[in-house]
Formats: C-alpha cells, sequence, structure tokens
C-alpha cells in the first residue's frame, strides 16, 4: 500500500464513487424479486450513501438453485486446482489495484478510519486470498494403512453449497476469512453481508466476475437477518453456514439447522478478552501500546478486543500512566482524516448501546464523553466482578481495569466469563509466560503483544465464542470439506488368468 493521502484527496474519491446496490446471482446484478430496497448510511455523517436491494426468501432460494447447478455441473467444484488458484490470484490482483477505491468505501459504509482501511483492512484481506490460493494445491489426500490386498484412501471434497453470514465489523476481511478457504475448496457460495455494511461486498462481486470466477459460483444476497439471514440457516439445500456475529445470533444458526436439513455450521462470535499484566511485565511503555492497541483498534468494535486489563496491583499505577499518555494518541474524527484512529461506531442503534455503558457505574479515568456517533478512547477503573462493564461484551471503545494480587488470581478472573475468544498474558518469566497461556480457555492467547496470530493460524473460540470450526489456517479449509473413505479391494479372487 503506498503512502496515506490527505483528507481532501479522500473526500474526492468518496465524490467519485458509484456505489453498487443490486444482488449479485448467477453472474447478474440484478434487484431484489420483490422490488424492496433498504438505506446504507454513512455514521459518520448520517447520510445516506445507497439504497440497496432488500432481499428476501424468494432472492435466497434463486441464489441457492443457480449456486448448486453451479456445483453440480463442476465448473468450479471440478475445476483443476491450479485454475482455482490462479483465478482467485487474480482476484487478489484486482483488489489490489483497487485497493483505494475499497478502502474507501468500507470506510464510508462502516464510519471505519480510512488509516484501518488502507493499513489493516484491505492489505490483509490481499493476503488472505492469495494465501488460501497457494494452499489450494498443497493440501494433500492420505492412505491409510490397510492390509495387502487393499487401498484405503481418505480424500476431501468441497461440502456443496455455502452460506458465508458476515459481520458489520470487517466486512471486507471477513469476506476474505470466507470466500478465501470456501472457494479454494471448490464451494459454490451464497454470501449475506450485513445490512449495515452491504458495499464492499457488491464491489467484491463486480472483481469476482472480473477474474473469471463462473457465474452461480459467487452469490452475494443483501437484506435482513429475518429476510435473508434465516432462509440461509434454514435452507434444505444449503450444506453448510459459516457465521460470524454475536452470540445470541448464533444460537439461532443451530437451531435453524437442527429444525432444517442438519447442515454444517461454523460460528465465531464474541468475546470479553482479558489482558493480563504480571508484576514482573517488562518494558511497559511496550505493555501499554499493546493494550492500547488491543483495546481502541477498529473503535473497540472487534470481537478480539481488549475489553478486560487484569493487572496485578504491584505494577498497577505504573502501567495506567503508561497506558493514558499512549491512549491520548488515538485522536477521534473524520474516519477520512488519515490522522484519526477512532472514528465513527457503526450505527445509532450500536452507538446508543455503547453509550449506556459510559453513563453510570464504575469511575472514569480516561475519556467516557460520547458525541454524534463517535465515543473517546474509555478506560474504567472497576471494582464490581459482576458489573454489565466486566460481564458482557460492549463492542466499543471501552477498557475495564480490574486489579489483582497474584498470578492465580489473574488466571481464575481472565477465565470468569462465559466467553473464550483470545487473550493476552504480559509477563518477564517463560514459565509463567507458558502456564498463563495453557491454563486461559480461550482458542488465541499472546504473550506479551496483542494480536491475532496470521493467515496461518487458525482464528475461533471455546465456549460462547466459537463452535464448529476455526478461521484461518489450514484449518479453515475443514469447514468446507468433507473427508470421504475410499476402500478398495485388492483381493485375488482365485480365478486363473485368461492365457
Amino acid at each position: 500500500m503506498s503512502d496515506l493521502l490527505t483528507t481532501e484527496e479522500y473526500r474526492a474519491i468518496a465524490a467519485g464513487l458509484t456505489f453498487p446496490t443490486t444482488a449479485f446471482i448467477d453472474g447478474h446484478f440484478r434487484p431484489a424479486i420483490s422490488g424492496k430496497t433498504f438505506e446504507t448510511l454513512n455514521p459518520a455523517t448520517g447520510a445516506v450513501l445507497a439504497r440497496v436491494a432488500a432481499c428476501g426468501p424468494e432472492d435466497v432460494d434463486l441464489a441457492v438453485r443457480k449456486a448448486r447447478d453451479a456445483f453440480e455441473d463442476g465448473r468450479w467444484s471440478r475445476l483443476h486446482p491450479k485454475a482455482r488458484k490462479e483465478t482467485l490470484i487474480r482476484l487478489a490482483k484486482l483488489v489490489k489495484r483497487n485497493a483505494r477505491e475499497l478502502a474507501v468505501l468500507e470506510s464510508l459504509d462502516s464510519g471505519k478510519t480510512i488509516y484501518d482501511c488502507e493499513t489493516v483492512d484491505v492489505p490483509e484481506t490481499i493476503n488472505c486470498l492469495i494465501w488460501h490460493a497457494e494452499l489450494i494445491d498443497k493440501i494433500y489426500d492420505q492412505v491409510a494403512p490397510a492390509s495387502d490386498d487393499h487401498i484405503a484412501m481418505i480424500v476431501r471434497e468441497p461440502v456443496g453449497v455455502v452460506g458465508l453470514v458476515l459481520p458489520w465489523n470487517f466486512p471486507l476481511l471477513m469476506l476474505a476469512w470466507k470466500i478465501g478457504p470456501a472457494l479454494a475448496a471448490g464451494c459454490s457460495v451464497i454470501v449475506k453481508p450485513a445490512e449495515e455494511t452491504p458495499l464492499t461486498t457488491l464491489r467484491m462481486a463486480e472483481l469476482a466476475m472480473e477474474a473469471g470466477i463462473p457465474p452461480g459460483v459467487f452469490n452475494v444476497v443483501p437484506g435482513t437477518g429475518p429476510e435473508v439471514g434465516e432462509p440461509i440457516g434454514r435452507h434444505m439445500d444449503i450444506d453448510a453456514v459459516s457465521f460470524t456475529g454475536s452470540t445470541e445470533t448464533g444460537r439461532r444458526f443451530l437451531r435453524y439447522a437442527a429444525e432444517s436439513n442438519l447442515k454444517e455450521v461454523t460460528l465465531e462470535m464474541g468475546g470479553k478478552n482479558p489482558a493480563v499484566v504480571l508484576d514482573d511485565a517488562e518494558n511497559l511503555d511496550r505493555v501499554a501500546a499493546h493494550i492500547v492497541n488491543g483495546a481502541f483498534w477498529n473503535m473497540g468494535e472487534n470481537c478480539s478486543a481488549t475489553s478486560r486489563l487484569i493487572v496485578q496491583k504491584g505494577v498497577k499505577d505504573e502501567l495506567l500512566k503508561r497506558i493514558l499518555a499512549h491512549a491520548r494518541e488515538w485522536p477521534v474524527g473524520d474516519p477520512l482524516d488519515p490522522v484519526n484512529r477512532i472514528g465513527a461506531l457503526v450505527s445509532k442503534a450500536h452507538f446508543d448501546k455503547v453509550c449506556g455503558y459510559l453513563s453510570k457505574g464504575p469511575k472514569v479515568i480516561l475519556g467516557g464523553r460520547a458525541e454524534k456517533g463517535f465515543v473517546e478512547p474509555t478506560i474504567l477503573e472497576v471494582s464490581d466482578r459482576e458489573a454489565p462493564q466486566v460481564r458482557e461484551e460492549i463492542f466499543g471503545p471501552v477498557l475495564s481495569v480490574l486489579t489483582v494480587g497474584s498470578f492465580e488470581e489473574a488466571i481464575a478472573l481472565a477465565n470468569d466469563t462465559e466467553y473464550g475468544l483470545a487473550a493476552s498474558i504480559f509477563t518477564g518469566n517463560v514459565k509463567r509466560a507458558l502456564r498463563g497461556a495453557r491454563a486461559i480457555r480461550a482458542g488465541t492467547v499472546t504473550v506479551n503483544s496483542y494480536g491475532e496470530g496470521d493467515a496461518s493460524t487458525p482464528f475461533g473460540g471455546f465456549k460462547a465464542s466459537g463452535f464448529g470450526g476455526r478461521d484461518k489456517g489450514i484449518q479453515a479449509h475443514d469447514q468446507y470439506t468433507r473427508a470421504k473413505t475410499i476402500w478398495v479391494d485388492l483381493a485375488d479372487d482365485g480365478d486363473e488368468a485368461v492365457a
């Protein structure tokens, strides 16, 4: 990615954008069958960006029929792995060629800062697509040990037609996390973007068509949860669903599967993620920088956000001093100004929800102000471990600080949550680091840093944070393939050979 532009240059790009507004089914853009539309807004200004097709169950049915036709005739599912790889790499190159446009579109539709879109979301989207494309012809099937009279082959086959239900916090990147392995496996996909953020997914459909992904293989059906999400979850001809979003909605997809065709379901859901800082942590300034980044990156609208700081009392005061200094370096404002690190929350409803955690309760030691969709980086000192700021996923730029006396207390408090997505532990003692990382019940635990690993590491949670599989890494391909055993009998039937 080249150097960042000025605010004026980004605004000029925004002014020249043409927004995609219709569903993409079987290689064609088309309005919803009902003719209905919904507004997608710029969260930073409240202005209407576009009216987008509000699809319904009949559009889902059409998309599934076309996806099934494509899967069964093999135009993608039986294409040579090298050809699928080359097509996905072409898509990644097209994303790179249109990176700036996609970054601005993502910022306008979601409220995310252009800084994050340019430096994280779009580059990681490109990297994800390439990583999974390159893996296509490098995942080998297996031969199991058998007798001399048999060959036992274990082969992977694409699961079929897959529903991909996206969140609004990382629209482009979460799309890549799902279509990368799904298309690599040979599946046909029906993508439901979040109602709040449909635009970059629809733009990606254009690029997919340009890259040469065949009609029917990549379909996008925008709309609401009840009108599109639930019909995807209940559809009798969808073989699997991958969902990223809230735990409450994830539970619904399990019910939909149970009440329909028992389709496979993978869920990546909420988190209440701890950062444990022990009193032997080294370089507190660096620790503070990681905690601030984990808490406030993407306005805290991140399932792996550091929302609980669990700190031993011996180091608490010095660490908080440094955290406050770093937090003040995260300016709030116009998402298209590359100086700003905190943009607008995605919607009025979500802004009101986050503000509800600021209005009463714990002591505010930084921030706490909110206005017109923007919330300042906020740090709360919490003594009540049952407070909603400690127990509930806020999904905003809010960090709750809890003080502990020992390593054991810190680990117990880290695990005292219904969630188990991500965690961090900061210590200068290798044994304590590894003991803590093993003891914390979370899908990803980072040591002396905040992060989610990279494209090669699986991402997903324990408990109410995850179910059924992982995104990223080789493991992501498991949710889009099925293992089949092929047993070959080689035994001589005793007949004499024909002369």
